[in-house]
């Protein structure tokens, strides 16, 4: 070969026009050519057939004149091999090969950009298996695994070549249907549905029924921004999980439900946000003795309270439920916690101010009080706050009690213990409700509010007050009247013998400083108030 040209030998072709470039050794010679990495060719065999290479190449002198060249090429098979390997790895699922979230994301962002040259319509999908932890719980989760593995060789069946499927993460997948018309899509989605259905899952002898909730959402009815493309197909997923399981939701502006529940997960977002930004804030409340007993202990009630990105107050009724359905509530929980603690005992190691006395009702939720780490992080709070147990009433509802009595009891019981009181709130007047109270050892009961407001106007909303008032007193607990705006509201409860008054009459919100413990003055005789309205 030597004294050969080149291309005698072999072509070699420029890796991304594949253009002849038999001339490297007259670039080299002249100095237009540097070798290294940046210059990556292709070898082409006989056959025809391709070696990616690496070429170095240098000029050789001989008594300073250049006399010829030296070629390195280096054979970068295996390298490429690599580093396509690692693309893929990065760009897709390990366990079921399917696109991962963040490819699925990106090629959603093209289309929602028109990056990918298509001006059709486009459709997305979320899946969800049905109960998929119970085949975890049962089998562990090889038995999840493999079910993942199954559906995964069995839903491309129900897709077209063009369309992307994808592993969102846990049971959770996605579908990016590009140049899709909606009635096609939603052929689609039950297509998928059914092969879910018909997989007849068996690990271990043991046959498991697997059905699939799907959302659906047409790109053109939303606005075209990935997080909102996303949200919406997920609420629309979370929607068909809520009305039965195993069934296609489709995104509608119009479904009230579905936009209510949407309007749920902005404020999920906003949570995070004002958590992270510390807009969250407490207020407290009085609560005062009503039954002329003298009792010296000031109640107040802790009640939080958000401002929002504009610093206006925004009151609980507005993100409480968002939080609860998204699973926040033992978070804030955990926050109105600490934070009381921390104000309480900032008041405790003031020299300046008196010994704080009040007694602090907070508020938790259900999800808190079935929680056994919830349970000790209250143990570590006491502990770390030096806070005396008799200071604090925790509070919490009738429906959330009753949801997992056993819980609530053992609950209350451990926390009692230390010398915690509870109140029962927002209490009815139901058999039911009269059976689970001779259960729960609570201190205080707080009649629900929707009685007590409108109770001299409304005979019967008056007799349940009496009637709850009435048997709490005979079940050895105090009660609480709440909503009570007007003098003669009050005056109606003290006849009544209700213990306690809890209202705009009383006290208006403030915000919960060292001040708010501290023993306030005896509240002058009801009927010495003007109008409503112009209290305190």
């Amino acid at each position: 070969a030597s004294g050969l040209p080149l291309a005698a030998l072999f072509n070699l072709l420029d890796e991304n026009d594949q253009k002849d470039s038999s001339t490297l050794v007259e670039q080299i010679v002249t100095g237009k050519l540097k070798g290294g990495s940046a210059n990556s060719k292709l070898i082409q065999r006989l056959d025809g057939s391709t070696v990616s290479v690496a070429l170095v190449g240098t000029p050789i002198y001989t008594e300073g004149e250049i006399s010829g060249a030296v070629l390195v090429l280096h054979d970068m098979t295996q390298e490429l091999q690599y580093i396509a390997d690692l693309s893929w790895q990065a760009a897709h699922d390990p366990l079921t090969g399917l696109v991962n979230r963040s490819e699925f994301e990106h090629r959603l962002q093209r289309v929602l950009d028109g990056d990918d040259g298509r001006t059709g319509s486009h459709c997305l999908m979320f899946l969800d298996l049905d109960q998929f932890k119970l085949v975890n719980d049962t089998g562990g989760h090889a038995a999840g695994d493999e079910l993942l593995r199954q559906l995964c060789r069995a839903l491309p069946q129900g897709l077209r070549d063009a369309d992307t499927l994808a592993r969102l993460g846990g049971d959770e997948f996605g579908v990016l249907l590009v140049d899709c018309p909606a009635g096609i899509a939603l052929d689609i989605a039950e297509a998928l549905r059914e092969i879910v259905q018909r997989l007849h899952f068996m690990w271990k002898g043991r046959p498991f029924m697997t059905t699939v909730s799907i959302g659906l959402v047409h790109l053109g009815d939303i606005p075209a921004t990935l997080e909102g493309s996303l949200s919406a197909a997920d609420m629309a997923c979370y929607m068909a999980k809520e009305r039965g399981r195993n069934r296609v939701q489709v995104y509608s502006v119009d479904d009230l439900t579905l936009s209510m529940r949407f309007g749920e997960m902005a404020w999920i977002q906003r949570l995070h946000m004002a958590m992270d930004e510390n807009r969250f804030c407490l207020y407290a409340q009085e609560i005062a003795s009503i039954s002329g007993e003298g009792d010296e202990v000031r109640h107040i009630e802790i009640l939080l309270r958000l401002r929002d990105e504009s610093g206006r107050m925004v009151v609980p009724d507005n993100f409480i439920p968002a939080a609860e359905r998204y699973g926040l509530m033992t978070t804030l929980d955990r926050w109105v916690v600490h934070n009381v603690f921390k104000v309480i005992a900032q008041c405790q190691s003031d020299d300046r101010h008196q010994v704080p006395q009040a007694l602090c009702a907070i508020n938790l939720s259900g999800s808190s009080i079935g929680d056994d780490t919830f349970l000790e992080y209250l143990k570590q709070q006491f502990q770390a706050f030096a806070v005396s147990p008799g200071m604090i009433c925790f509070e919490i509802t009738e429906t959330s009690a009753i949801a997992d009595l056993d819980s609530a009891i053992r609950f209350i019981n451990e926390l009692k213990g230390l010398g915690c009181q509870f109140s029962l709130d927002d209490f009815c007047s139901g058999m039911s409700s009269f059976a689970y109270l001779k259960h729960l050892p609570v201190d205080f009961l707080k009649i629900d509010g929707s009685f007590v407001k409108d109770m001299l106007d409304n005979p019967i909303n008056k007799a349940m007050v009496e009637v709850i008032n009435n048997i709490g007193h005979v079940m050895g607990k105090r009660t609480i009247a709440e909503y009570v705006e007007t003098p003669q509201i009050e005056s109606a409860l003290q006849e009544m013998g209700v213990d306690f008054a809890q209202g705009y009459l009383i006290a208006r919100p403030e915000l919960f400083t060292c001040e708010s413990l501290y023993i306030q003055p005896v509240r002058p005789d009801p009927l010495m108030f003007g109008a409503p309205g112009t209290l305190r």
